[in-house]
């Protein structure tokens, strides 16, 4: 048996979240919010939490500061069981970090410090570990300046060839990033980027081209999410399909496609089949949608499953 249930390899950010957000004050002024609250995001971190939530054993892989940004990423970790054996620090790196103002409306504009995510590197004696587990998900590819020159397409062939099943999420504005991330489709079973960035790499606009594109490079399976429309999946076999987003009221967006990240890896354990298992990732994604911040309104396994079979969707 694998060591893990789900390693989360990538982008772990410090985020800092105010809600709800209007405009800057003029000058030195001052604006009174409602909620202020940290939380470890990211496309590496929202999904390790959320799905250690859920009840995977989870390891985090990637780099952190040596500050007080970097104790409290390591400490929120813990506190929710994940193992961070695999979380690197070193003098002069500091954490990647963000200050989050989210509107009324979920929408979120970002002040963030890429930090040491870019410098993170898991090396040749850490991959055994590192990828010795059920599901081995790589979140923010593109972003990882020192891993995307070619040592994530290393650790995802290793965990293919280990028996893991893969997921891969991006970090992409534009066809200049195609390059670090076409090195790793060929080890990807799940490609599960935003439609926003999926569209920046390719160019293309209609759903099933674009996943064939990627299918095209090498990925078994596309699965695309469209924010508040939900999710496209489209697969080399010729599946596809689309499901409508949940019906809730949104507090903050961020996270919500890391979120469907970790809820698809769950359901993967599980043993769900496709449909359900962007079903269950829908879930968690709206879930995440309900509170401030990464994660904070995903409980646990049994109360996202009640979710799901119970709450409408979008018609």
């Amino acid at each position: 048996m694998p060591r893990y249930d789900y390693v989360s390899m990538g982008f772990y950010t410090y985020d800092c979240l105010g809600w709800p957000f209007t405009e800057v004050p003029p000058g030195g002024g001052t604006l009174f919010i409602d909620e202020l609250t940290l939380a470890v995001s990211g496309a590496g971190g929202t999904a390790a939490i959320a799905a250690a939530k859920m009840g995977l054993k989870t390891l985090a892989v990637a780099g952190v500061g040596e500050d007080l940004m970097g104790d409290w990423v390591l400490e929120r970790l813990r506190h929710f069981g994940v193992d961070t054996w695999g979380v690197q620090r070193a003098p002069g790196w500091k954490t990647s970090s963000s200050i989050v103002l989210t509107r009324a409306d979920g929408s979120r504009p970002a002040l963030h410090r890429k930090g040491a995510t870019a410098d993170f590197f898991v090396t040749a004696e850490m991959i055994p570990r590192a990828v010795d587990t059920k599901v081995f998900h790589a979140g923010g590819v593109g972003l990882m300046e020192a891993m995307d020159k070619g040592q994530s397409a290393v650790v995802m062939k290793a965990a293919k060839a280990g028996g893991a099943t893969t997921t891969v999420d991006v970090f992409a504005g534009s066809p200049k990033d195609l390059p670090a991330i076409a090195q790793v489709l060929p080890y990807t079973d799940y490609f599960m980027p935003s439609i926003e960035e999926a569209q920046a790499l390719c160019g293309l606009s209609e759903h099933g081209d674009t996943a064939k594109f990627f299918l095209d490079m090498g990925v078994k399976s596309c699965v695309l999410t469209l924010g508040g429309e939900g999710a496209y999946y489209h697969d080399a076999a010729g599946v596809k399909f689309r499901i409508p987003a949940f019906d809730v009221a949104v507090k903050c967006t961020c996270g919500c496609g890391d979120a469907f990240d970790a809820g698809f890896a769950v359901a993967l354990v599980h043993g769900f089949d496709a449909e359900t298992c962007v079903r269950f990732a829908q879930a968690t994604s709206a879930l995440n949608a309900t509170g401030l911040g990464s994660q904070a309104g995903v409980r646990d396994f049994e109360h996202t499953l009640h979710f799901m079979k119970t709450t409408k969707m979008k018609r």
